[in-house]
Formats: C-alpha cells, structure tokens, sequence
C-alpha cells in the first residue's frame, strides 16, 4: 500500500476532575473517557492546561491480560505482522503546518529549534510495552492552533477489531483523557483520533475514531488542511 507523507512546508496532587464543557466526556477522580455521546473536554478546566502532555496508544488481544504498544507487530487474525505508527497533523497560530511522523523522520515540529510537538521514535518490533508516545508542550499553547492526532497502518492488514486499541492523553495535572478505538472499518489503514484545538487560550480534547480509506493526503482533504504531499518510506 502506497503511504504519502508530508513534503515539508516552506512556511516556516490529583485534583478532583473537573466539570467537562457542553457536550464534555464522563468523569471520574483519575480519568475522562470520551465517548460518541460526550465527545469533548477542556484541558484548563480539567486541571491539565500547562506542563507536558503525553499521547499513547496501547492494544491488547483480549485472549492474555498482558498489553503491548499498540505501535509494533500486530498479529491478528489473518497470521501477518501489521506496522502501525503514531501521527499527527499540526497548525500553529503563525501559519505554518505540517506533520510530526516517523515517515520522512519528521519527529518532531517546528523541524527547527525547541519543539511544540515530539515523537519518541518508532517501534517496528513491538518489543516495547509502552507503545509509542507523542509530547506536547503546552507551555506554549499561545503558538498551537490545532493538532489532528492518528494512527495509520504502514504494512500489513487492517485489523482494528483485534486490536482493541485504547489512545490515553497524559496531561501533567488533573484527571487522563482516554479515547477507546472501538469501532472498526476492515478497509480502512488510517484512523483519525483526536482533535485538539486551542479555544481562547484552553486546548480543547474532541474525539473523532474517525477510518479514513486513504493515506496521510487523505486524512489532509478530510480535515482541510491544505498541504502538498509527496510519496514515503521508513
């Protein structure tokens, strides 16, 4: 499967959790699952707007208690080993866009100096229990306007379903964030995770579990973001 990736643009103490927004996911003292019906929640207000926000994505079988990074060898039920990868699509508020993949070795974004966004390296092996993570700064949130997370299958099979995998957003204060994968689309090698999107200074959590049939250039027109994109390889 032809997977696209980013030709990089030019332009440059646990706090009780707290009231979701409108519409915002269900609540309990340690952790925010969003769900279809409560899909959204304010980092500010839930006790996790500044510091570092950690993204992982975990899967396990449901046949063994023992869980792996949801980033490594699936073998699921067709017997071949499945290569997922963490992403995301990022704007910030001066213009400039792009992505944060191992695809290209684009780790991390603005691809010059401190960054915003990072990732931790790609686990092709999936020899690493604690899966791939992305990190956020939030400390400057004032620069980020939007970032799209998701996953996308680089070789092997969608199989979604045996993954049962479960996206939990670690901020540095107040309640996780948990998105569970739990809708499947077989002809699908890409899913759209979450949006987070910078509302009057807060970083607002909106869950999306949105299969794209499609490649990184897919995910780009679904969302609009507006970039060139070129073929890539690991």
């Amino acid at each position: 499967m032809a997977i696209d990736y980013n030709k990089r643009p030019s332009k440059p103490e646990q706090p009780p959790a707290a009231t979701p927004p409108a519409g915002g996911g269900g609540v309990s003292l340690s952790k925010v699952t969003l769900t279809k019906s409560a899909p959204s929640v304010s980092l500010k207000k839930g006790g996790g707007g500044s510091g570092q926000l950690r993204v992982n994505l975990q899967w396990s079988t449901g046949a063994a208690p023992q869980k792996k990074g949801l980033f490594g060898r699936l073998t699921g039920g067709g017997g071949g080993g499945v290569d997922l990868d963490l992403a995301c699509l990022w704007e910030f508020t001066d213009g400039s866009k792009g992505v944060v993949q191992a695809l290209g070795n684009a780790f991390q974004a603005p691809y010059q100096g401190a960054p915003i966004i990072r990732l931790d390296g790609d686990d092709r092996s999936g020899s690493n229990v604690g899966g791939e993570n992305m990190f956020i700064d939030l400390s400057r949130i004032n620069e980020i306007r939007r970032i799209l997370v998701f996953t996308f299958i680089y070789e092997g099979t969608p199989n979604w379903a045996s993954a049962d995998g479960v996206v939990t957003l670690f901020p540095a204060g107040g309640p996780e964030i948990e998105v569970r994968l739990d809708e499947s689309d077989p002809g699908s090698p890409t899913c759209v995770i979450a949006m987070l999107e910078n509302r009057g200074g807060e970083l607002v959590v909106n869950r999306e579990v949105r299969y794209i049939r499609g490649g990184q250039a897919d995910v780009d027109r679904a969302y609009g973001w507006g970039m060139d994109w070129a073929r890539g390889r690991k």
